[in-house]
């Protein structure tokens, strides 16, 4: 299959596959859409079982970079880049300044950051060969704090909505993933008073923060289907699925993990059952905005407000399911899109 007919293909402006022998970097850079602006997103370091699924996980991660811009008023484009491998074992000096040589020769279409397997310290590695980079330290450094942040801001609007209430004392919340992103959240949740259980397949992730905010614990399954005002997915994505979503029992879903939905028709699964399901790139855009600042000149409260004003976007994407009757993920996608065709931002 060529990537012109690949399912997860959507007009994307360009698709890099690049290799380096001599540090047996294995990577893929994405660019969906650059109507409004440059493309960003971060860099995923993954061990895929093989180039296929690196190429669907990019080609979705890009376009959803594209829609989270786009709702959080930002003049930038949608792009994502993975590479091929163990980030724990394959993960190298020289791997990461191959990767730099490939963006700079982009030449500014695409400003790479960090994510999943990556860190503020491997972005200034890669920076030595281009200067398209966000999240360094000293800079905007690391995006899993206002990552979280963003997310808190999404969960109040939910509770809001669905639950009438205006604070989170005594609310229920399943974290699933307690890495960098889910160990902030806790610590918000936690400081606003909700109950929080939290799993991971890491034991050490799951120990650190039980011992930071005595939390409880349960399975990495089970987590998903615990009767909870919320559920916070936080780690991979397609957790929300044909096998999944009819035993969950959650009044609300909101997360930091990209791609929850396994396809967009669960979107309407998920309304049919009642469940308020906020799209994972409104509620994790906290990063992006955070590390955007590199690029755009944002200082650090403009970009907090920015990360705040999430609690408005749910509120406005609230409004339209209402008034068009259709799922949460079809009314930001159309919101979105909105926004690319009149080249309007929101904020």
């Amino acid at each position: 299959m060529s990537v012109f007919e690949h399912e997860e293909f959507s007009d994307h402006e360009c698709v890099c596959f690049i290799s380096d022998q001599p540090t047996n970097l294995r990577a893929i850079i994405a660019i969906h859409n650059t109507v409004l602006g440059p493309s960003g997103g971060g860099i995923r370091f993954f061990p895929y079982q093989n180039s296929e699924q690196a190429l669907c996980d990019v080609l979705r991660l890009s376009k959803a970079m594209t829609y989270k811009f786009a709702l959080a008023g930002l003049p930038l484009g949608g792009g994502k880049s993975v590479i091929m491998g163990n980030p724990k074992t394959d993960k190298t000096e020289s791997l990461l300044e191959a990767f730099g040589k490939a963006v700079d020769r982009l030449g500014g279409r695409y400003t790479c950051g960090e994510d999943v397997g990556m860190s503020p310290d491997d972005m200034t590695v890669i920076h030595r060969q281009t200067k398209f980079v966000a999240g360094l330290p000293g800079k905007s450094g690391d995006t899993s704090p206002p990552t979280a942040y963003g997310v808190y801001q999404a969960i109040l609007a939910g509770v809001s909505k669905r639950l009438g209430r205006e604070d989170l004392t005594g609310i229920s919340v399943a974290v699933q993933g307690v890495g960098n992103v889910g160990w902030h959240l806790c610590k918000l949740l936690k400081e606003a008073g909700a109950r929080i259980y939290v799993a991971d397949v890491d034991k050490e992730a799951v120990l650190k923060a039980v011992d930071a905010f005595g939390l409880e614990t349960v399975g990495v399954e089970e987590i998903l289907y615990l009767d909870t005002d919320v559920l916070a997915p936080c780690a991979l994505g397609a957790v929300l699925n044909d096998r999944t979503i009819h035993k969950i029992q959650a009044k609300i879903i909101c997360g930091a993990a990209n791609n929850q939905l396994a396809e967009e028709r669960h979107g309407k699964m998920l309304m049919d059952r009642n469940i308020l399901y906020i799209p994972d790139f409104v509620a994790n855009a906290g990063g992006a905005i955070s590390g955007s600042r590199d690029v755009t000149g944002a200082s650090e409260s403009e970009a907090k407000q920015r990360i705040e004003a999430i609690y408005a976007t749910c509120n406005q994407l609230f409004s339209f399911v209402e008034k068009e009757r259709i799922p949460m993920n079809e009314a930001a996608n159309r919101l979105a899109e909105e926004v690319i065709r009149s080249k309007i931002l929101y904020a």
